[in-house]
């Protein structure tokens, strides 16, 4: 069975690492747009219209199912790509982890980008699942096209930056960006000890097997990982080798 990923950037790579880890045996395609990306400053019809051809490419190419693991596609196209490949098709989509923070903590804060953090999605998602918890929002300025960059050096002084702006009695951190768990370490080390962080990752692989395995199919394969960047076939640029799901899916240094 093919498992296609759609992200326009090295935010896939978390997910599919851990779809690498639970099921090594199933094949996987990455889609990555590095002509389009990024795609959170851009207009919702052109995301729309993006992440749909992605994911009309994935059917093309033999996929099963269809992950987007990347908050703007999720918000932005979710409904449409389901919509366009039909009920036959799983599509999964991505939440950040807040309900589950709100839960587990009394004050949490929501490590974003700029987009994310100041959009209508995120404050409905702080009201919808928040409960009693205090949650705030903080916009990591730069971070991700730090990681798409493979720069650490700025990845870590984005990081730095973020940390400043969270509160001092913040019990929990929600990675609300799909790239963000490719650092966690430098995250870690930059906030207090005892922060509890919280990212979407392994939750969404999980959600993928399962949804694989409802459809009463073989789910076997041969282990095998292509990438597509803007629909050409490719490799995975050299900036995910400096990150470990990079190099569990192949990236090379």
């Amino acid at each position: 069975m093919i498992v296609a990923l759609i992200d326009s950037g090295l935010g896939l790579l978390p997910t599919a690492a851990w779809l690498r880890k639970l099921r090594p045996d199933v094949d996987l395609l990455l889609q990555l747009d590095p002509d389009g990306a990024p795609w959170g400053p851009k207009p919702e019809r052109w995301t729309v219209d993006r992440v749909v051809g992605a994911a009309r490419t994935s059917i093309e190419s033999g996929a099963e199912v269809i992950v987007l693991p990347c908050n703007t596609a999720s918000v932005t196209a979710l409904e449409q790509v389901r919509a366009d490949v039909g009920p036959g098709v799983p599509v999964v989509g991505t939440v950040p982890a807040i309900k589950p923070a709100a839960a587990a903590c009394r004050s949490v804060a929501v490590w974003a980008t700029a987009a994310t953090t100041a959009s209508k999605y995120q404050a409905d998602l702080i009201a919808e699942f928040g409960g009693d918890a205090k949650v705030v929002g903080v916009a990591c300025h730069g971070l991700a096209d730090a990681i798409d960059r493979g720069d650490l050096v700025a990845a870590r002084d984005s990081i730095a930056r973020a940390a400043e702006q969270t509160p001092v009695d913040v019990e929990g951190v929600v990675l609300g960006c799909t790239h963000y768990p490719l650092v966690i370490d430098a995250i870690v080390a930059a906030l207090p000890v005892g922060v509890r962080l919280f990212d979407s990752a392994q939750a969404v692989a999980a959600q993928t097997i399962r949804r694989m395995d409802a459809l009463g199919r073989p789910t076997t394969g041969n282990g095998v990982v292509r990438v597509l960047n803007s629909g050409r076939p490719g490799a995975l640029p050299p900036s995910a080798a400096a990150f470990e799901s990079g190099r569990i899916l192949g990236a090379q240094v």
